[in-house]
C-alpha cells in the first residue's frame, strides 16, 4: 500500500488496553519488487532459515554464525528504478510492556480513546487494500549479530484486497553467557494464519497484519563452557589406562579358553608323546617299559 500516515498505520495495544507510542517507527516509500541483489540476499536468508529449522539443539541454532559479517537488514537497491513507489517500508523500534500485546499494521491512522483505540479507514477505498508484505527482520530484546529469528525473510503475497494475516508469537526470555557474547535477549516461536475477510460469507474481521505476542514465564539460560587442559590430560590418561587394562583381560581370557580346549582334546602342547630307547643293536628298537609292566 502507499506509504502515507493517513492510509496505513502501525501501533501496539497490550493486554492492559494501553496503546504503546509508535514514535520509534519510520515510514519509507519503497518498491515492493526486489532488485537482483536484494533477491539474492533474500534467497540466501530463506536457505539458511530452512537449514536452521532442521536443527534440534538450541545451542546449534543460537551460536551458528552463518550470517555473521553480512547485513541483517535488507541491503539498499543498487539500481535507480523508474517505476512508482508502490509500497511502504516500516522500520524502527518500540518499547513495549512485558505483557501480552498486539502489534498490528492496518488501514488508517490510529486514534486512542478510553476503551482502546480505533483506525480511521472510512476515507480509504477497499479496492486499494493490499497487505502483501515481507518481513526482513523482527526481534525482541537486544539484537545480537549472527542470530536469525523465525520470521526473518517471511514473504506473503495477498490474494485478495480484504485479507488478514495473523502471527501468534510466544516469546521466551533467553540469557546468553559465552566467551564472546554476554547478553539478555528473547527468542520466540511463531504460528501463522491467513484468511480472506468476507462479511457476507461470515468471515468477519479487519484487514491487516496482526502480530499477537505473549511472554513466557520461563527463562532459558545458555552457557558455553570449555574443559581445562589438565582435566583433558587426566581423562586421556584414564582412557589409555582403561584400554590397556581391557586388552590385558581379554588376552588372559582368550588364553585360558585356548588352554581348556587344547587340554580337553589333547591338542598342541597337551598332545601325548611316545618315547623309545636303543638296545645296542643297529636299527633295533625296544619300547621303554613302564613301572606297571610285568617281569
Amino acid at each position: 500500500m502507499c506509504c502515507m500516515n493517513s492510509i496505513v498505520g502501525a501501533d501496539v495495544l497490550d493486554l492492559a488496553e494501553t496503546m504503546v507510542a509508535s514514535d520509534g517507527l519510520q515510514y519509507e516509500p519503497v518498491i515492493f519488487e526486489l532488485s537482483p541483489q536484494q533477491r539474492l540476499w533474500h534467497r540466501t536468508l530463506l536457505l539458511i532459515q530452512n537449514h536452521l529449522r532442521e536443527e534440534h539443539s538450541l545451542q546449534d541454532v543460537l551460536f551458528r554464525n552463518i550470517m555473521k559479517g553480512a547485513p541483517t537488514a535488507l541491503p539498499p537497491r543498487e539500481d535507480d528504478p523508474t517505476q512508482p513507489l508502490n509500497a511502504c517500508r516500516i522500520h524502527g523500534h518500540l518499547y513495549v510492556n512485558k505483557v501480552a500485546g498486539n502489534f498490528h499494521i492496518t488501514v488508517g491512522k490510529a486514534i486512542p480513546h478510553p476503551r482502546g483505540h480505533a483506525h480511521l479507514a472510512a476515507l480509504v477505498s477497499h479496492e486499494t487494500y493490499n497487505f502483501s508484505h515481507r518481513i526482513d527482520h523482527l526481534s525482541f530484546g537486544e539484537e545480537i549479530p549472527g542470530i536469525l529469528n523465525p520470521l526473518d525473510g517471511t514473504e506473503k503475497v495477498s490474494a485478495d484486497h480484504n485479507q488478514m494475516f495473523q502471527y501468534f508469537i510466544t516469546i521466551v526470555p533467553t540469557k546468553l553467557q559465552t566467551y564472546k557474547v554476554s547478553a539478555d535477549t528473547h527468542q520466540y516461536s511463531v504460528t501463522e494464519r491467513e484468511r480472506v475477510i468476507n462479511h457476507a460469507a461470515g468471515s468477519h474481521g479487519v484487514s491487516g497484519i496482526f502480530m499477537k505476542y505473549d511472554i513466557s514465564s520461563l527463562m532459558v539460560k545458555v552457557t558455553e563452557q570449555h574443559m581445562p587442559f589438565w582435566q583433558f590430560l587426566v581423562r586421556l590418561c584414564g582412557i589409555i589406562g582403561g584400554i590397556f587394562s581391557t586388552t590385558g583381560m581379554l588376552h588372559g581370557l582368550v588364553g585360558f579358553c585356548v588352554d581348556v580346549v587344547c587340554c580337553r582334546f589333547k591338542l598342541g602342547v597337551y598332545k601325548p608323546k611316545s618315547m623309545s630307547v636303543f638296545d645296542g643293536h643297529v636299527n633295533s628298537l625296544t619300547p621303554l617299559l613302564s613301572e606297571n609292566a610285568e617281569h
